[in-house]
């Protein structure tokens, strides 16, 4: 929940100095091009759960049976960031949560995102192997959370993989990378 403030109250920083996108290239194709879907529909169709299956947890936490569970909706006006979760839950206790935060209307960069959490998170650390960044911290010794960011259909988006604090970068960053491949 933290990490989805400080992601909100990062990006309305961000977004009086970001730029622009870069415009779509036009197909190189003959053939009839396909109509892409609309920046909205794209963004829209990120659902946690299915960007990263309750299986694909059970594996990186060695545990059997686990449940995915859509949680509440997040949205924050003040600065268009739109939240979806995902609740990993192991005989009803929570196991972790997958939140994926998009910026309609915004022209944030991922990766200046991503480094204004970690500016604002004491202690965090850069976490290779995500082309617009990535940074693990702990938060009070009771959650590790890996947050990276990408562009979809234009779109500005967070995802970040919370859970318990001994879970190190190497164990988070596949799930993160996982949702992020599945959007």
């Amino acid at each position: 929940m933290r990490t989805l403030v400080v992601a909100f109250v990062a990006f309305a920083a961000l977004t009086a100095c970001s730029s622009g996108d870069e415009p779509s290239k036009a197909p190189s194709s003959s053939a009839a091009p396909k109509p892409a879907p609309s920046t909205n529909a794209a963004a829209a169709s990120l659902d946690p759960c299915k960007l990263l299956p309750a299986e694909a947890v059970s594996k990186a936490l060695f545990l059997d049976n686990l449940q995915a569970v859509p949680g509440p909706v997040q949205d924050n006006a003040a600065n268009g960031g739109k939240a979806r979760n995902c609740e990993y839950q192991h005989d009803g206790k929570a196991a972790g949560k997958l939140a994926v935060t998009r910026y309609e209307g915004k022209q944030g960069k991922p990766a200046e995102m991503v480094a204004a959490i970690k500016k604002a998170k004491p202690g965090a650390q850069d976490v290779p192997g995500f082309p617009d960044g990535a940074v693990y911290y702990v938060e009070g010794q009771k959650a590790a959370t890996l947050v990276a960011g990408e562009l979809v259909a234009g779109t500005p988006v967070l995802v970040n993989y919370t859970g318990p604090a001994r879970m190190t970068p190497e164990q988070l960053a596949p799930l993160v990378k996982q949702a992020l491949a599945a959007g």
